[in-house]
């Protein structure tokens, strides 16, 4: 998940909610808007919508080696 940056400014800033025994019971986007004093903090790592995207693009394009090394990992272990 990213740091998302709107057009208007506002981040939507990934948040991961956990048990107290640390399971993961859901992840959201919370918006921090300009002025929050957290802002600046995570305004360095944002990407813009786009930006996002394209690098969920390239991803999906690009991952088919590691995509069939980690098959074959997997099959090897499911035939253990």
């Amino acid at each position: 998940m990213y740091v998302i940056r709107l057009a208007d400014g506002t981040l939507r800033v990934p948040q991961s909610l956990t048990s107290e025994d640390g399971r993961l019971i859901g992840n959201a986007y919370v918006e921090v808007e300009p002025g929050d004093p957290e802002y600046d903090r995570w305004l360095q790592e944002s990407l813009t919508e786009d930006e996002a995207a394209e690098r969920r693009r390239r991803w999906a394009e690009e991952n088919d080696e590691l995509e069939r090394e980690f098959l074959a990992f997997k099959a090897d272990q499911e035939g253990a």
